[in-house]
């Protein structure tokens, strides 16, 4: 048999499908894959139910219906000041997993260089190599998770296409800063490349810390293309509804994209979503409030227990440091060990690098209810407490 694609084969499974099923196992909490555990606001899931009975169910427009594109573009201009058409500026897509693709796909030619972000979302580097093209990878270290902008300005050359920017960032939590927002865009401008930005989390950033959209920075509109999730501002990530939106020259291309991978989005899914985008103000401040709260308690929890602790300014997850433990295994280990022993999972940070990275820092979710990271740092202080972790490391 002649062999298959040999970058998907030699692929393994995902930490997070692997994490998950070990917490399955061992019937332990799960603070590795980030999903809520409540259900999304009542009146959005209210909306998609009953349009599921409006005679409205085939497909609907390539680009997304246009009241979900109009919603999209509303969004933009309500809490950004973004001016886009919502005819010719908007895609929906299924998931920000595929907008992340479909936009890469518009953008780049093999041979075209992309500068990625260390440590990052699991998607990347796949999809990139995928499309022919070559990361240029550039790391943040913790505990800080500075930008390194002599690093960051050597990654860029006369090949760059494209910069992938999340923020705020997945797995660290950081929210770049206007000032190293303006550094990106000078570098863009410099090498006239294109910027794709995961602002998934763009509605769950903490006191002290503000989104800043790279595309409302001058000269940067053009060149942007702005990806947001349903799933994230509206607690509903089964529903895998996201959308793109930017300049109608670059989205005519990844229009063409997305019709190459799923066409389309289910339409009563897209009719709640663009409901959802029209609540009113106190529901998206809302949405962080209680979120910081979750945060702050696993954060002082396990800072109890002795672990050291990462700022996390937005996204769902804090990073913690658990070599104050006294455990001298990697970080796969600890959180195999965590999740069999303590029935606590958690996903090693070492997952969203590539090659030699740090293993000494473990990712937990606290978009969990209370209860459940009370009952979570409860067992890890049972586990703590009895376990000689040097001696089993």
């Amino acid at each position: 048999m002649k062999p298959v694609n040999a970058l998907l084969a030699a692929t393994g499974t995902t930490i997070f499908t692997v994490m998950s099923a070990l917490a399955v196992e061992h019937q332990a909490i799960n603070l590795g894959q980030g999903f809520p555990d409540t259900e999304g606001p009542e009146d959005i899931v209210r909306v998609a139910a009953e349009a599921l009975l409006d005679h409205r169910n085939q497909y609907p427009p390539l680009t997304g219906l246009p009241e979900l594109r109009a919603a999209v573009a509303a969004a933009n201009q309500r809490f950004y000041g973004l001016e886009i058409d919502p005819a010719h500026g908007v895609v929906v897509t299924s998931g920000a997993t595929e907008a992340i693709t479909a936009s890469l796909m518009a953008l780049l030619n093999p041979g075209d260089e992309v500068v990625l972000i260390e440590p990052l979302y699991d998607t990347y580097l796949p999809v990139v190599k995928l499309l022919g093209a070559v990361p240029r990878l550039v790391r943040l270290e913790p505990p800080n998770w500075e930008l390194p902008r002599a690093e960051l300005e050597a990654a860029f050359g006369p090949k760059t296409k494209a910069l992938l920017l999340n923020s705020p960032m997945n797995p660290t939590g950081k929210v770049f800063t206007p000032d190293e927002l303006a550094f990106i865009a000078a570098l863009l401008r410099r090498h006239d490349a294109y910027a794709v930005c995961d602002e998934v989390y763009e509605h769950l950033v903490f006191a002290g810390a503000r989104h800043v959209p790279l595309a409302t920075l001058p000269d940067m509109a053009e060149r942007s293309l702005r990806i947001g999730s349903a799933g994230k501002t509206f607690s509903l990530t089964g529903w895998k509804v996201g959308y793109i939106s930017g300049p109608a020259a670059l989205m005519s291309v990844v229009a063409k994209a997305h019709q190459n991978l799923t066409f389309t989005t289910p339409p009563n899914l897209q009719r709640a979503v663009a409901y959802g985008l029209g609540k009113p103000d106190t529901y998206f401040d809302s949405l962080a409030g209680g979120l910081q709260a979750q945060r702050d308690l696993l954060d002082a929890g396990l800072t109890r227990l002795g672990f050291r602790t990462l700022p996390a300014q937005g996204s769902y997850f804090i990073t913690a440091d658990f070599s104050p433990l006294g455990f001298e295994g990697d970080d796969v280990a600890f959180c195999r060990m965590i999740t069999q022993e303590a029935g606590v999972a958690a996903i090693p940070v070492s997952a969203f690098y590539v090659g030699a990275a740090p293993r000494h820092y473990a990712r937990f979710a606290f978009c969990k209810q209370i209860p459940v990271l009370e009952e979570a740092l409860r067992r890890l202080e049972r586990w703590v407490a009895k376990t000689p972790l040097t001696a089993l490391a």
